[in-house]
């Protein structure tokens, strides 16, 4: 069965999981959400479901500094209590995220976060490219989905592959650690300074 960005975005509403344990889980059960659910449950991808309407209000300011002092990240993570905020795995966590964004650069933390008409966009560009290319138009708006995953995968955190685990996305970090901590997790805001950048 085809596993289409909406199916995929809808579990990821109901889970909170991220976008590819949710595309993975939808593929393990033939499309059949409640069966995707299970397989996120079993996994421990899905304890976020509960907890992401909790007050998420402590949590950590950190920072990162790479290629001496040319690029400069802080990032603002919470959770709820002041107890795992300051325990060795969230900072360390805190910290991972802080490098990622200094290496990766995302422009969203999540895919949510981007505006319709910036999808609009994106898919009027991928539409034309596919037509261009003498694509079939039956199969054009799979391609576009295939490429807005991979835009996500380009420009929102959560969606990037770690880049100390590759195997992970960070949105996967993050929902290990809430299902280890038991707490609600949040990626609030970040902001990334290269010198030099736009002078």
């Amino acid at each position: 069965m085809s596993i289409t960005a909406s199916m995929v975005k809808e579990l990821r509403d109901e889970t909170d999981a991220g976008m590819m344990d949710c595309k993975e889980a939808l593929a393990a059960s033939d499309g059949d959400s409640k069966k995707a659910v299970e397989y996120l449950r079993k996994k421990g991808l899905s304890a976020a479901t509960k907890r992401s309407s909790r007050a998420a209000k402590e949590g950590v300011v950190t920072s990162y500094i790479h290629m001496a002092g040319k690029i400069g990240v802080m990032v603002e993570v919470n959770c709820e209590t002041d107890f795992v905020a300051k325990t060795d795995d969230f900072q360390t966590m805190a910290k991972d995220i802080a490098m990622q964004i200094a290496a990766l650069n995302p422009t969203y933390i999540k895919s949510e976060d981007i505006s319709d008409d910036v999808l609009d966009g994106e898919r009027e560009i991928y539409r034309s490219q596919a037509l261009a290319e003498g694509k079939p138009e039956k199969i054009v708006d799979r391609i576009i989905e295939g490429k807005l995953k991979k835009y996500y995968e380009d420009v929102c955190l959560l969606d990037q592959k770690f880049v100390k685990d590759t195997d992970v996305t960070v949105g996967t970090l993050v929902n290990n650690m809430i299902a280890k901590t038991g707490e609600n997790i949040i990626v609030r805001r970040f902001a990334r300074f290269q010198l030099g950048e736009d002078v």
